[in-house]
């Protein structure tokens, strides 16, 4: 028997596979989408100012405690894992919710909690957690921004500019990557209309909003050490990608599913479209797709629940897999609804909006693939060329 290597981490085989209890999150969280109007409520909020229902997003904190299902207890969480948090994105994404869950919940929630700073931590995650602070990250990824920070009278202040910035139009907390003299460095910054101008961007995905962020003197925060903020942002980052691809499988899982039905009930030639050979053929083709999707998010959730040292490799992965498998699905959603699927009255092209700005929001796909070659050595520098 080969030994085991004892530098491998080792995920455990039972967060590959759903527990009763996250069984059950699922059916509260599937019938509360539900009542809420599934995919039509994020036709219907996408004109309003924030987006999302304010009410329901309040529900979604108090009664099912979804924004404090990583956060532990000692900041006001529930204390579970990724895990259960990647539960309610796949459902969250299943029916386009317009609320900042990505934002607020995984990207900032999951950097304050990387970055160790435990007063940072307990100053907003409480708020996080209970629905009345919601949170968004900026210049973690080092493009479309050029923010610096500077000493005050009182403490660091903000100047630049961020773009892109998801749902940062009108989040309370802006956790900001700015280069300093020693460095990068991670500031919180709660923006007000005198030290910051936030003006929104018209971008293909209405359900999922993004901002230009210009401060101009912004007071701010530092959060941790600037030697702990590339971990800090890495954290966030890959957390962001295994959480995305949560969402994509449940966005995928939505598309085939509608459009099975669909084929079901469309009636051709005097029987159903459902059962021309062809037909079958394309839905089992995604059906096999969506099922590769599946194993993949749950390797990078398993990574993020587990604190993995492969969670990058994991991430990335995902990303790859999950936003071909939601471009294919969404792809069939509108081809096999035949004309009804190009018109802006269904649902099918709210899908293809979010696939398709998905697919670059952490990387695209080529470019996770290069930093996949180089997390596992096979970089430029390894191939036949190096010879």
């Amino acid at each position: 028997m080969q030994a085991t290597d004892p530098r491998r981490p080792q995920i455990d085989p039972r967060l590959l596979a759903e527990s009763a209890e996250q069984g059950e999150l699922r059916a509260v969280l599937r019938e509360f989408f539900a009542e809420a109007g599934g995919p039509e409520e994020a036709r219907a909020q996408a004109g309003s100012r924030r987006g999302y229902d304010e009410k329901r997003w309040a529900r979604l904190a108090g009664e099912i405690g979804v924004h404090g299902l990583a956060v532990p207890e000692e900041y006001g969480g529930a204390g579970y894992t990724f895990a259960e948090l990647a539960v309610a994105l796949e459902e969250s994404g299943r029916v386009l919710y317009g609320g900042p869950l990505l934002s607020t919940v995984v990207l900032a929630g999951q950097a304050l909690l990387a970055a160790g700073d435990r007063s940072a931590c307990a100053r907003y995650l409480p708020r996080i957690t209970d629905g009345s602070l919601t949170a968004t990250v900026a210049g973690f990824e080092g493009r479309a921004t050029g923010v610096t920070a500077e000493q005050g009278a009182s403490g660091p202040l903000l100047r630049g500019y961020a773009d892109f910035v998801l749902d940062g139009a009108e989040a309370g907390l802006i956790l900001v990557r700015a280069a300093t003299p020693a460095g990068p460095a991670l500031f919180a910054c709660e923006p007000s209309a005198g030290t910051s101008a936030r003006t929104p961007l018209r971008v293909l995905d209405e359900t999922r909003r993004q901002a230009r962020v210009e401060f101009r003197g912004a007071p701010a925060l530092a959060v941790g050490t600037a030697e702990e903020t590339r971990a800090a942002v890495a954290a966030a980052l890959d957390a962001g990608r295994a959480g995305l691809a949560a969402e994509q499988v449940g966005g995928s899982g939505h598309a085939l599913g509608a459009t099975v039905e669909f084929v079901r009930q469309r009636q051709q030639f005097g029987r159903p479209i459902g059962s021309f050979q062809a037909v079958k053929h394309r839905l089992a083709d995604v059906l096999v797709e969506l099922e590769a999707a599946r194993s993949a998010s749950a390797f990078a959730t398993a990574c993020a629940a587990g604190a993995s040292t492969e969670l990058p490799l994991a991430a990335r992965a995902a990303a790859v897999v999950c936003s071909a498998t939601f471009r294919r699905a969404v792809a069939e959603y509108v081809q096999l609804h035949g004309g009804i699927g190009f018109t802006w009255e269904h649902p099918a092209h709210l899908y293809v909006r979010r696939a398709r700005s998905a697919e670059a929001l952490f990387g695209t796909a080529d470019r996770n693939r290069a930093e996949l070659a180089e997390l596992i050595g096979l970089g430029a520098e390894s191939g036949p060329s190096a010879a």
